[in-house]
């Protein structure tokens, strides 16, 4: 598929117990139902060609040879479309059966991996019925319909776009299991036909495990397990399958259906590769040989998979517990951070947006777990020419609620004396007009901290570091930044989780009302109703997008016409095409411009997958235009 994605779908056909043929039939007619999808990689179960629970069949000289020409059929039938079939069925191979997965492409069987590690259960007494694939030499082939195909127990398959690797059942379960060697010597897929049994809990625990395979190996993992059709003699077997990336489930089955039925997605091969990029642990050199697949790239750009609009922000399910961790991981190094500097106190400026809001009630529970007293916090209000009432009075509320120490500093005054000592007109509301207050209240709080033996609490938070919205040496500028690694979109979803966590009914009202206001530098003066004019998403533009673009650009390493691309289906509805190109530009632009602010920014937590402080290296003088015609490309496509 074009920008990287690679559709898969892992099928769970209708079968019946020794019967091949019919089997065969069930396999054929799955994979054309599958066709219309496009899917370039298709798995089915652990010998589905047979069931796993056919006993000593196995043994059976000519139930083995049926199958053989049972896999030559279904091989056959994959002459028409483009997909790489992989299926299990039993193969004879030197007066001995093995466990196989079948890999078949445009008519022929490319490669025969049998399973090598075998697992003795009450329902299924693999190492009766199979041999395991450790004596076959390296280099092995087998002859199946007059043609020498590839047997080998470990195998990577190349094709032009992508690499796999399969493991068979149980073998995912090992200590060091296949897919770890595979996954290590290059394969960005793993496949895993299977025939396990379900018991109660049984499902929770293999769901699970796949994701964490797939977090750990940064891979695309592809699960098919047995169902209807099964022995239900000793066991009962659920159907289940899914397609994982990443640590994530993308696509899944329901269990115990009583029909054919498949989970089909697209996994993100840029986003593997932008993962392992990061690991030194990808580039170990193994004697896993490669077995090459001319594989047509399919130049579809369908998606099925759902694209999260806002990937920093937790599942509703998880966000309670996700915000109180990521809290906890600000409090707890602020409160480290204290304790070895021997501070007396922390000074922080308070304006009654977001970014404060959230920095002050991280000290707030830092100096709880210190033993410190609130009355020990100096906050700092320091009104300007676009102070609001609304921001003001819910400074003062918010500092009063947490008994902080609280300080009055006025900069217009400083400000004004400022402009004449520089010779800058008062009416000129130009950056330098804008800029000067920032960095009045940074020298503010900076002399308060060193009259008081104190410590500056940053307040920017990792949105407003990726577009470089802060001003050099003001507000860019402190002595440890609590918020560095928390996006925008983040902070207004703790703000308001501690809302809700909170007893106190003026400080959630408060919190409420603070996340509701628009988000402002308030540095030109209000307009003539007193509210604010200066609103940061009409002058840089949306955070949901900018964020949206941050996680993507930064921690997937995608390009900006991959990411318009995303975008445009994420936020389809709310912003049209033109609204996510002008943003997405000026994110590119920023994004790069103004590394030299990131370049010296002070220590701060890291809290997520994405940080810019020690996370992201770029040096400061590094060129725009690349990206930029990347940017322009998206309008010719």
């Amino acid at each position: 598929m074009k920008y990287g994605f690679i559709k898969a779908a892992a099928i769970v056909p209708q079968i019946e117990v020794g019967n091949y043929k019919q089997n065969a039939k069930n396999i054929i007619s799955a994979i054309k139902e599958t066709a219309p999808h496009e899917a370039e990689l298709i798995l089915l179960p652990e010998l589905c060609l047979t069931s796993s629970s056919c006993g000593d069949l196995f043994t059976q000289p000519y139930f083995i040879k049926g199958c053989e020409e049972a896999i030559i059929e279904i091989a056959a039938s994959t002459e028409s479309h483009n997909s790489i079939i992989v299926f299990g069925a039993p193969v004879a191979y030197r007066n001995a059966v093995y466990n196989c997965a079948i890999i078949a492409h445009k008519g022929n069987i490319e490669g025969i991996i049998p399973k090598n590690t075998l697992k003795d259960r009450q329902e299924c007494n693999e190492s009766r019925h199979f041999a395991s694939a450790s004596q076959i030499p390296a280099g092995s082939t087998i002859c199946i319909g007059g043609n020498k195909i590839p047997f080998l127990p470990k195998a990577i398959f190349k094709t032009p776009a992508y690499t796999f690797g399969i493991e068979i059942g149980s073998e995912a379960r090992l200590p060091i299991p296949p897919s770890a060697l595979l996954s290590v010597s290059g394969a960005e897929i793993i496949l895993n036909p299977a025939s396990a049994t379900e018991t109660a809990g049984s499902n929770k625990a293999t769901r699970s495990a796949i994701e964490e395979q797939s977090r750990r190996l940064h891979c695309g993992y592809i699960y098919a397990n047995s169902g209807w059709g099964e022995s239900t003699a000793n066991a009962s077997y659920a159907g289940y399958a899914s397609i994982s990336e990443c640590g994530k489930v993308i696509a899944e089955t329901e269990r115990f259906l009583t029909r054919q039925h498949s989970a089909i997605s697209e996994i993100d091969l840029d986003k593997i590769r932008k993962e392992r990029s990061a690991d030194s642990t990808f580039t170990q050199q193994t004697d896993i040989p490669y077995i090459y697949i001319s594989q047509e790239e399919s130049l579809s750009s369908t998606l099925t998979r759902s694209i999260d609009a806002h990937p920093f922000i937790p599942s509703e399910e998880e966000r309670d517990a996700r915000c109180n961790e990521i809290f906890s991981i600000q409090s707890t190094a602020l409160a480290r951070r204290i304790q070895h500097t021997h501070c007396e106190t922390a000074v922080i400026g308070i304006s009654g947006g977001l970014d404060s809001t959230l920095a002050l009630l991280v000290v707030a529970r830092a100096f709880d777990i210190i033993g410190k007293p609130h009355s020990s916090i100096i906050t700092v209000t320091m009104p300007g020419f676009g102070t609001t009432d609304r921001t003001y009075s819910n400074a003062l509320q918010l500092m009063q609620s947490l008994g902080t120490t609280i300080k009055e500093i006025s900069i217009k005054e400083a400000c004004i004396q400022h402009f004449k000592d520089i010779e800058h007109e008062i009416s000129s509301h130009d950056v330098t007009y804008e800029n000067s207050q920032a960095r009045e209240r940074t020298q503010i709080l900076m002399d308060v901290a060193n009259k008081y033996n104190g410590i500056v609490i940053g307040t920017g938070d990792l949105s407003e570091l990726a577009l470089g919205w802060a001003t050099y040496n003001g507000d860019h500028m402190s002595m440890y930044g609590v918020n560095a690694s928390v996006p925008k979109t983040l902070v207004q979803h703790i703000v308001r989780w501690a809302a809700g966590n909170s007893n106190d009914q003026t400080v959630s009202a408060t919190l409420h009302d603070i996340v509701d206001t628009p988000i402002s530098p308030e540095l030109t003066p209000a307009d003539e109703q007193g509210n604010i004019k200066q609103k940061t998403e009409d002058l840089v533009g949306p955070y949901e997008l900018h964020d949206f673009f941050l996680y993507n650009f930064a921690s997937n390493g995608y390009s900006p016409q991959k990411i318009y691309y995303l975008a445009s289906i994420a936020f389809a509805g709310t912003y049209d095409s033109t609204t996510i190109k002008k943003w997405l530009r000026t994110f590119v632009w920023r994004f790069v411009t103004q590394q030299f602010k990131r370049s010296c920014m002070p220590d701060g937590p890291i809290t997520g997958s994405c940080n810019l402080t020690t996370g992201w290296k770029m040096p400061s003088d590094t060129s725009p235009e690349m990206l930029a015609e990347l940017c322009r490309k998206i309008d010719e496509e």
